[in-house]
């Protein structure tokens, strides 16, 4: 069984390369543009984990975290990636993990193996 992802980001370059990236590690990987696409989407695909930009146009993915709390609780892990240098997950952030962009790529294949309990098809 696969383990779906959905990337939410607005900077399509950097979405469809991690999807791609994704893909060839054996996730299933969708995306959003923004944080209503991506409410709309986790009900339609029931994704495992969530990469989410915080920076996003409208509502940040700080609200986009809070929202996907209060439907669906813990069942979906909430990544955060940020630019900003100097950001830690707060408090009331929602979100699991935060990694920093550029995003470490050994730190993200690890991070999504140890979340993916082995259900993940990659070799």
């Amino acid at each position: 069984m696969s383990v779906r992802v959905v990337i939410v980001e607005d900077h399509a370059e950097s979405a469809e390369g991690l999807a791609e990236l994704l893909a060839i590690w054996g996730y299933e990987p969708h995306i959003a543009s923004d944080a209503e696409r991506a409410l709309a989407l986790v009900d339609t695909v029931r994704p495992d984990i969530i990469l989410s930009d915080i920076g996003l146009p409208g509502m940040d993915g700080h609200e986009l975290a809070r929202r996907l709390r209060e439907e669906y609780g813990s069942r979906i892990v909430l990544v955060a990636l940020t630019g900003v240098s100097d950001a830690r997950l707060r408090p009331d952030s929602h979100f699991d993990h935060m990694l920093m962009k550029p995003v470490d790529l050994d730190a993200l294949e690890r991070l999504l193996e140890n979340e993916a309990g082995g259900r993940n098809v990659s070799s």
